[in-house]
């Protein structure tokens, strides 16, 4: 499971395969999920009264009307972020109230597990047994534990002279936008929200017009928590309306963006246009999964390669999207690995046992199946699948694909193409190996599999990634920061550190007079 899924484990207690069986086409038939916006503690149509329609990826069928935000409807959430913060009504609460909402909205999160799973799934395809048992999981405890560590942070006394006391504190940075996107709707959002809302903030959530409907719901379980009205708002709709007006917004103070590396761009040119709001930009990623002569088993690297590359139809920043194999392991490594490919194929993600569900929607399966061609015409050699599948279901769906013989300047070898397609690239020694998996805009996650230690700390060292993972991928905890270099972004999510991106750094000095006499 990718990192993007923040791994959670389940008890036995909680494990979807300890509870009865879920007709889960029948469950899709009468979910009716509401796409208004949720602003000021209630559901509101958009000013205009404009919206869109959704459809599902997994079979075409339509889910409902979304409110189709545009800039009044951002003002409106930012203004009622501002005055929540302004007045205090949720920063002002002892971090011992806050955490215990948080710990009730974890606890809300867990409890909604089921229908937040299937609007998981039917908004953008994702299987249901995986909803069920990483990201529902995932972002449950994500909220409970910075409910958890929001006071166990202490602030500081700089080491001054006896005559001054000069404290160093910590503070909301005041409304916060979110801009999330639609391959780990819940995931991603909660990266956000937890920690912003842990330290007081108020907020404003505008998730993907793609995957809107479990951001929604998570503010009215918020709500329902005991978060007072006001302090999380969220506004769907398309990213050039809702979320360039939320970007752009004089009164937000900050923006958390997780999505492209060109929508990111977008971000820091927006603050640069309105209040110089800070921007923290999580984007895009080619990671290279670097495989040695001397790795004792080649099986086990070969199923995690595969494993985590079409775990959420390839739809993930971190997906070992190249992997680099030595010459001299290469053909060997390469039919292991495609031996795999069976095991991810594409089958209904209503379907507790599907392994691998649909593309997000039409524009996505485009560009999937556009790059699998470019592939081709570059003369990368198609080893396994590269076509459109279950077209009779109505959904987006796209085998598993394997390129060989890829020259790490094609277009499959330096472009994110977010779907179910992965490129080997042989190398002859170590120092190839390290430029080649260097050699691209990104730097967000890598892997390197050797047996021999020395080898292993000296390549992880040469890599420009935010996360080197050494003989697995995709070891997660939310204890972890997530981030990458490069264009991959700045900042970073979850762990303590997520903490830096949504507070204040303020010193206050205090004189203090010599002893009265």
């Amino acid at each position: 499971m990718p990192a993007c899924a923040g791994m959670t484990k389940l008890s036995l207690k909680e494990s979807p395969m300890n509870r009865p069986a879920i007709d889960w086409h029948a469950r899709a038939a009468e979910a009716r999920p509401d796409g208004r916006c949720f602003i000021e503690g209630r559901r509101v149509e958009a000013a205009d009264s404009v919206s869109y329609d959704k459809y599902s990826p997994v079979d075409g069928r339509l889910l409902g009307a979304v409110a189709r935000g545009r800039e009044a409807d951002v003002d409106a959430a930012v203004r009622s972020a501002r005055a929540a913060f302004e007045d205090r009504r949720w920063a002002k609460q002892p971090p011992a109230a806050r955490k215990k909402v948080l710990q009730r909205f974890a606890e809300a999160v867990l409890g909604a597990r089921e229908e937040l799973a299937l609007l998981e799934t039917l908004d953008m395809g994702k299987p249901i047994g995986h909803a069920l048992a990483v990201d529902v999981p995932a972002t449950a405890r994500c909220i409970a534990w910075y409910a958890e560590a929001l006071d166990k942070r202490y602030d500081e006394i700089a080491p001054t002279a006896e005559t001054a006391l000069a404290l160093i504190t910590r503070e909301p940075v005041g409304v916060v936008g979110a801009i999330v996107p639609w391959n780990y709707p819940m995931i991603m959002a909660a990266w956000k929200i937890a920690p912003a809302l842990a330290m007081g903030n108020s907020l404003v959530l505008k998730p993907s017009e793609k995957s809107p409907f479990t951001a929604l719901r998570l503010a009215e379980l918020a709500l329902e928590a005991g978060l007072p009205p006001g302090v999380f708002n969220v506004v769907p709709g398309h990213g050039a309306e809702a979320g360039e007006a939320l970007a752009l917004h004089m009164d937000v103070d900050a923006i958390g963006f997780t999505g492209s590396t060109r929508t990111g761009r977008r971000m820091l040119e927006y603050a640069g246009r309105s209040n110089l709001k800070r921007v923290f930009n999580e984007l895009g990623g080619k990671s290279a999964f670097i495989v040695f002569p001397d790795c004792a088993d080649l099986q086990r690297a070969a199923a995690t390669a595969a494993g985590s590359m079409y775990f959420n139809q390839g739809e993930s920043c971190n997906a070992p999207s190249r992997v680099l194999v030595h010459e001299d392991i290469a053909d060997k490594f390469i039919e292991l690995l495609a031996a795999q490919l069976p095991r991810h194929a594409p089958g209904d993600p209503l379907l507790p046992g599907t392994a691998m569900g649909a593309i997000v929607d039409e524009v996505q399966l485009r560009t999937v199946l556009g790059y699998i061609e470019a592939g081709r015409s570059e003369g990368a050699r198609l080893l396994a699948g590269g076509r459109q599948v279950r077209l009779d279901s109505g959904g987006h769906y796209v085998e598993p694909t394997l390129f060989d013989g890829v020259d790490h300047r094609m277009r499959i070898a330096q472009e994110e193409i977010f779907g179910p397609v992965q490129a080997v690239l042989r190398f002859r020694d170590e120092a190839e190996a390290v430029g080649i998996a260097n050699a691209t805009p990104y730097g967000l996650q890598a892997s390197v599999w050797s047996d021999n230690l020395s080898r292993a700390h000296r390549v992880a060292r040469a890599l420009r990634a935010g996360t080197v993972h050494v003989n697995q991928y995709d070891e997660d905890d939310i204890t972890v920061p997530f981030g990458g270099f490069k264009q991959s972004g700045n900042g970073r999510d979850k762990s303590l550190h997520a903490f830096d991106k949504y507070t204040e750094l303020k010193t206050t000095w205090l004189r203090i007079d010599g002893a009265s006499t």
